[in-house]
């Protein structure tokens, strides 16, 4: 009779705790991602294009909520604060190290505070200049601003911009002189270049792109590691100045707060990888400049901000950005 009791007792145990066990799986209610993006500019785009696929991918629901302000940072303390459980997660990206490199005083750390869990996308620039400009090359432009120290402007949606750092890493490595202007937004570039008050400028790929095809900008280069399907003409500007840090490409993925369990981790990174290699998605990415990402693993994502953080790091101090 004891024997038989202590069986029960044991089968209840058992029943009880793979109960709890299955109310806990990951994730058993609603995930966030917090945008630090305005609804509506391309990686907000692109992660409300992953999201509803990445929703079924996990079993819940996805909710993208904006946080914007402060080039990124609002959103990232916010996120760093929350729990770490998997749902509340940060879209992040290589702008939230540039700002910590630009203001290092900042209360969070991109790389301390988060856990990386892969990346999604990634983004170019495109060097582009006015359609009727003169400048048909590299060369032809470098050429000219040699000629004529200090005549030229590139503009940019902002200082610490990828489009200012783009324009900033040009003049350096091509040894020539030209004033950045910081317009309003990255909106303002093309107009910018078609009146005539800037001669180049780096816009994203997924702004530059549409432009250069509808005939208002010329592309002279693009700062990707690879030339793009969409500009196969049109070298990388690693090919015309052969130099690493002429490779810039804006990535964004997401990020959960520090100490998040290994496991929803992996549990995140494995369906992100399904939604990121679909055909239609990498499609879409591909439409206007971008390339599916997915990371391997949350280890492999980790190496790969950390290597970014200095690349990043270095590029911020040849544009002579610090602390603005």
């Amino acid at each position: 009779m004891q024997r038989r009791s202590f069986v029960l007792s044991a089968s209840a145990l058992a029943f009880a705790s793979f109960g709890a066990r299955a109310a806990d799986a990951y994730p058993n209610k609603p995930v966030r991602v917090i945008s630090p993006y305005a609804a509506g500019g391309g990686p907000d785009v692109q992660l409300r294009q992953a999201g509803p696929s990445l929703g079924v991918a996990l079993g819940q629901s996805i909710i993208v909520e904006n946080k914007v302000g402060a080039g990124g940072v609002l959103a990232a303390q916010y996120v760093a604060q929350q729990p770490a459980d998997g749902y509340t997660l940060l879209l992040g990206s290589n702008t939230h190290i540039i700002q910590k490199a630009m203001q290092p005083d900042l209360h969070f750390d991109p790389v301390t505070d988060f856990a990386p869990v892969s990346n999604l996308a990634s983004s170019p620039t495109v060097l582009v200049v006015s359609a009727d400009s003169p400048y048909k090359k590299l060369d032809d432009l470098i050429a000219d601003a040699k000629s004529r120290p200090g005549s030229m402007n590139y503009g940019s949606g902002g200082i610490g911009t990828s489009a200012h750092l783009a324009g900033a890493t040009l003049v350096s490595l091509a040894g020539i002189k030209a004033t950045h202007i910081p317009l309003k937004g990255s909106v303002e570039i093309a107009a910018s270049l078609i009146r005539g008050d800037t001669q180049f400028a780096f816009p994203v790929a997924g702004t530059g792109i549409p432009q250069v095809k509808g005939g208002k900008l010329r592309a002279l280069a693009v700062t990707s590691r690879h030339r793009l399907k969409e500009l196969p003409d049109v070298p990388t500007l690693y090919e015309l100045l052969h130099n690493d840090l002429a490779i810039q490409e804006s990535w964004f993925g997401i990020w959960a707060p520090a100490r998040t369990p290994l496991d929803v981790q992996l549990t995140l990174n494995a369906a992100i990888r399904r939604v990121a290699s679909a055909p239609a998605l990498k499609t879409t990415y591909e439409a206007v400049g971008n390339e599916a990402t997915p990371s391997e693993s949350p280890q492999a994502f980790a190496d790969f901000v950390r290597s970014e953080t200095r690349k990043w790091t270095d590029i911020v101090k040849l544009a002579g950005a610090i602390g603005t």
